[in-house]
């Protein structure tokens, strides 16, 4: 198996050409120069122990050396081996809470999109992790499968909305049943779940989740969003605020964060309740966390890649420079003491 690295580099075989041209003319001006002042017989009796051949040999030496360094820019890669890769690293599944109470502005500039700028500066902060997104109202639904991808999560991130479900609600306990489908290993303790959400929890049952979460070895931190003053549901049309959610007799509805049920939820698993009205306080929590947890081996895999070969010709052309620079124009005394053509 046989492949180049960088075969832009090949564009510098023309200094090839541009050496060999300005030694040509080297040795054109050197000849005209010389007959200025004698024939070659004469030179010759002037500097006996000048040799004529070894400037040649000076020039091919040092193109060998340059075409050697250029064959190593460009890296030729031979033979196979191969490399096994090991990660280590949480699964962390984001369960954002889209329903209509998100929309409230008591936290700037909403409470949905609060929580998609805290999932997001999450992921900036981590390395080597896996994580996965939940939607979920009065269901959850899955939004991105478990990857290493921060980038399409980001995608996914901002593609939430509240209108993805027609149920309303806040149903908690959907959202962490569903995340059990997304930890695949079933030796995995590094197991995390991420709850978004201003609390208002319309379904029971999110305390049991919880419990039977933590028997399956997974953590869950929630994060409250909104104040406990609460604010109206603003309905916008077009970007502009057209009236307010009402409730069935009529009356504006406030929504109010509740942290007591976020709180009992991380409490049942060993997990974090952390108010979400300081960005940059409750990203360095979490990630904190997370550098503290037994971050297991959850993937290894093996890859074949070729074998760099540049070294051995990076050698090859530093030896060729530098026997270039210690060889010497003058005749070598035992070659000529051989006196090959029996010289008197």
């Amino acid at each position: 198996m046989f492949q180049w690295d960088a075969p832009e580099y090949f564009y510098l075989l023309f200094l090839l050409l541009l050496m060999g041209g300005g030694y040509g003319l080297l040795l054109l001006w050197k000849h005209r120069t010389r007959s200025r002042f004698g024939s070659a017989a004469l030179l010759e009796m002037l500097a006996p122990d000048r040799s004529s051949f070894k400037g040649h040999l000076k020039f091919v030496v040092l193109l060998l050396g340059v075409t050697a360094l250029i064959f190593a820019l460009v890296n030729p890669k031979m033979g196979i081996e191969l490399e096994t890769v090991k990660r280590e690293g949480v699964d962390l599944v984001f369960a954002v809470d889209v329903s209509k109470s998100m929309l409230a502005e008591d936290i700037a500039p909403n409470r949905l999109e609060k929580a998609k700028r805290l999932v997001s500066e999450t992921i900036n902060k981590l390395s080597g992790d896996r994580v996965g997104i939940i939607a979920y109202a009065a269901s959850a639904v899955p939004q991105l499968p478990i990857t290493t991808d921060y980038e399409s999560a980001k995608l996914f991130l901002q593609a939430l909305n509240t209108n993805m479900l027609s149920s309303q609600g806040t149903a908690i306990a959907e959202a962490i049943d569903l995340s059990k489908n997304y930890y695949d290993d079933e030796n995995q303790t590094n197991r995390v779940l991420v709850i978004l959400s201003d609390g208002e929890d319309h379904e029971e049952g999110a305390e049991m989740a919880a419990t039977t979460a933590a028997n399956e070895g997974i953590t869950i931190f929630t994060i409250a969003l909104g104040t406990e003053k609460g604010d109206v549901i603003p309905l916008k049309q077009r970007g502009v605020t057209s009236s307010f959610k009402k409730d069935a007799e009529g009356e504006v509805v406030i929504t109010r964060m509740n942290k007591d049920i976020l709180q009992t939820v991380a409490d049942n698993t060993g997990g974090l309740m952390l108010i979400g009205d300081n960005t940059s306080e409750v990203v360095n929590a979490i990630t904190n966390r997370l550098v503290e947890m037994d971050k297991a081996e959850f993937e290894a895999k093996q890859f074949v890649r070729f074998k760099d070969q540049y070294q051995w010709l990076l050698t090859i052309g530093l030896f060729f420079i530098c026997f270039d620079i210690f060889l010497l124009n003058r005749k070598t005394k035992w070659i000529k003491s051989l006196n090959l053509f029996n010289d008197k």
